[in-house]
């Protein structure tokens, strides 16, 4: 569903060793970090938290000696960053950097490259050529232009199906017969793909903004539970917060907000999933509640979903929500809000009931549905009910 960008320090650790080639870099969250950072004369730092054009806004320092590794990192975190990555300085002339990329579409995967890489590719469109990967694809053709060897072009490939990259772009790189360097790697991924993969999770996501406090509080959770949770906000002031839990149902239902037309209106994507706790759940919910109450939308629909669970004990988990619900409640019918339920698996009909019984006491209902309805239907409704408030 969403696509978001991995670290660039995972995705060069996870490109490099696919092709077989030594990578060196250290990522840097903390100013302490930088006490591991050592081995070579002259370093690069700069943000890793997913921006844009990062060199021409001055986010990418060169040739920094290792005594000025602090002063550095310090003057791009006081900018507001809180994610950087430092790596050995590599020198080289601008006119040996190359452009490679590779993306997935609906008409299969397509590789680009271009001899003029680097900082002003986008100026030298023109120059890009494209290749369409089908059965009878000719690799030793490719590796000639590009200067990349054919295993290892086609482990790119393999590293970028198997592990659910939606584009990666390697700008520049510099090749000759002898070695490969990759001096800067944008990996975007589908985000519902981390349950199929080991190579890349949660944490090794970025984004160019700063977390809010709701979101970092998500991150602390996640890092010290077994069950996995993720919070983005993407708007604010929207009116359609979901409560997800996974198993790929999230992607149906923010996709179905999007095909409604109801985008927009989006505040939040995310989703908790294997087998919560009532206490962690209980977290979660707390800090979507944040949201809701800090959105100025006039109506709000939350709208609490997944599909039939295996293992995750529903009635557990809506213990944690209901508990937070009860703590909100008089907060929430303020907002106009109106809850609306779709949810199935163990214990799934005391789970159902109890949080029936909880939203009609509060006021807050809109509806509660078992499996019998589809996610669709029952977001649906949802999303109905939102249209009618605002008539």
């Amino acid at each position: 569903m969403p696509r978001r960008k991995l670290s660039e320090y995972r995705a060069k650790t996870l490109v490099n060793k696919a092709i077989g080639e030594d990578y060196v870099g250290w990522s840097i969250l903390d100013l302490d970090d930088i006490k591991k950072v050592d081995g070579y004369k002259s370093y690069v730092v700069k943000v890793d938290q997913a921006v844009k054009g990062r060199f021409k806004k001055g986010l990418v320092l060169l040739n920094v000696e290792h005594k000025d590794l602090k002063t550095s990192a310090k003057q791009l975190m006081n900018e507001g960053y809180s994610s950087l990555l430092i790596e050995p300085y590599v020198e080289h002339v601008d006119q040996s950097e190359r452009y490679f990329a590779l993306n997935h579409g609906r008409g299969g995967y397509t590789i680009a490259y271009s001899r003029n890489g680097g900082v002003n590719v986008e100026q030298n469109a023109d120059s890009i050529e494209y290749f369409a990967i089908d059965d009878g694809f000719d690799w030793e053709n490719l590796a000639t232009i590009t200067n990349i060897e054919t295993d290892k072009l086609q482990a790119l490939v393999k590293l970028f199906k198997e592990n659910h990259f939606a584009s990666l772009e390697i700008n520049p790189y510099v090749a000759d017969r002898r070695s490969l360097n990759i001096l800067d790697v944008a990996v975007e991924i589908d985000d519902a793909g981390q349950y199929f993969t080991r190579l890349w999770n949660e944490s090794d996501i970025r984004s160019p903004r700063k977390l809010s406090e709701s979101e970092e509080q998500i991150h602390v959770l996640n890092d010290n539970s077994p069950a996995s949770f993720s919070l983005s906000v993407l708007n604010p002031n929207g009116s359609i917060f979901l409560l997800l839990s996974g198993g790929g149902a999230s992607i149906v239902i923010a996709d179905e907000v999007y095909n409604q037309g109801l985008g927009d209106e989006l505040a939040n994507y995310g989703e908790y999933s294997g087998n919560p706790n009532t206490e962690e759940t209980y977290i979660y919910t707390n800090e979507l509640i944040k949201l809701i109450v800090d959105s100025k939308a006039p109506n709000k629909i939350l709208f609490i979903g997944g599909a039939v669970a295996n293992f995750t004990d529903i009635a557990k988990t809506f213990a944690g929500i209901i508990h937070a619900l009860d703590d909100q409640a008089a907060v929430l019918k303020k907002q106009h809000l109106k809850v609306y339920v779709r949810r199935g698996g163990p214990n799934q009909e005391i789970g159902l009931a109890k949080i029936k019984q909880a939203l009609e006491g509060h006021g807050i209902l809109g509806g509660v549905y078992a499996p019998d309805v589809s996610i669709s239907d029952a977001l649906g409704f949802a999303l109905k009910g939102l249209k009618d408030e605002e008539k």
